[in-house]
């Protein structure tokens, strides 16, 4: 799919953007590659670890705020990862239209400028904290799957197709617990801050998520929310996968944050279905706009779920083990 072909990584120098430009030059032969952020000196940082004289790679500084901008850099596009957005729970709440912007304004900004430009496919990437959201980084990955699936019903003549990616936590990415984790137990800080002893959380590793976008490009056909089927687990376990000697205290849960994750509601599973084919497993929700009788043949290899069924971190039947955390913790350590 991606082979001789312009692919386009927004928010390309954070820790999905990184490790997704690696596995496209790794498994394709990429026409180009670009890099779409703001921060010239993460940009600056990657360049040395995929300088453009050995690979087809551009750095494009630009902000998704700025429409214009992501004009001129979709120009000859053929595939967008959105990965851009401001992400962390509690600035969102100290910055609300701050947010607003970037990861709301900017959704719409990046819809219009890959249908004026005639990209193909778009798959913006999204999170748990959207379902049902308590807090305001949630809502506003809300209203982005909402931009993004509604897209695909007014594009018109255009063939660009739009679809979004919805996952849980990724272990050891950018605002993960388990860098800050691991960094006070090297300083000697034995006792781990903790918010509440009941906290679970999806789990899912970069190269998973990078994988899992990947194959929802193949799968898309425009309009779909793609969910993985990834493990649960406990916080308390994790601080327990640290190291041996490790303890925990309680802090009280922060504003806006949840005791557990959801990744389907039951309100969702109406129109959401099961997906198993060769080797891949995963969620489909379809949109509630062209639901019926568009869906059955759109994924003749989906079951439908029952109607009240949720996916939710602390009714998962898959948990991973505090050994097999550890051995994912190996990569970080």
């Amino acid at each position: 799919m991606f082979d001789d072909k312009v692919v386009l990584i927004t928010g390309g120098t954070g820790s999905f953007g990184r490790r997704f430009a690696s596995y496209m030059f790794a498994n394709y032969k990429v026409k180009k590659l670009i890099i779409f952020s703001r921060d010239e000196f993460k940009q600056h940082e990657m360049s040395i670890q995929l300088p453009p004289s050995q690979y087809p790679i551009r750095y494009f500084l630009g902000d998704i705020r700025d429409r214009e901008r992501l004009f001129r850099a979709f120009n000859g596009v053929d595939y967008v990862v959105h990965a851009a957005a401001l992400k962390h729970v509690l600035a969102a709440e100290y910055n609300p239209f701050e947010v607003v912007k970037t990861n709301i304004i900017g959704a719409q900004n990046i819809v219009e400028a890959a249908i004026d430009n005639g990209v193909k496919k778009v798959i913006a990437l999204s999170t748990d904290k959207a379902v049902s959201p308590v807090n305001l980084y949630g809502a506003t990955k809300l209203a982005m799957e909402k931009i993004f699936i509604a897209a695909s019903s007014y594009v018109g003549t255009k063939e660009t197709r739009f679809s979004v990616v919805r996952y849980g936590n990724v272990a050891g990415s950018r605002g993960s617990v388990i860098p800050m984790f691991i960094d006070m137990y090297r300083r000697g800080i034995k006792e781990l801050p903790v918010t509440d002893e009941r906290m679970t959380r999806f789990w899912m590793t970069i190269n998973e998520s990078v994988e899992f976008v990947n194959n929802s490009f193949y799968l898309s056909t425009g309009g779909e929310v793609f969910v993985p089927k990834i493990p649960s687990m406990r916080v308390v376990d994790l601080v327990r996968a640290i190291a041996d000697d490790c303890r925990y205290r309680i802090v009280g849960v922060r504003p806006g944050e949840k005791i557990h994750e959801t990744l389907i509601s039951s309100d969702e599973s109406r129109t959401a279905f099961e997906y198993n084919s060769n080797g891949i497993e995963l969620f489909v929700l379809f949109s509630r706009l062209n639901f019926e009788p568009v869906i059955i043949p759109k994924c003749k290899k989906c079951r439908r779920l029952t109607e009240e069924f949720t996916y939710r971190s602390d009714t998962n039947t898959h948990w991973l083990t505090v050994n097999e955390m550890k051995e994912t913790l190996k990569e970080f350590q």
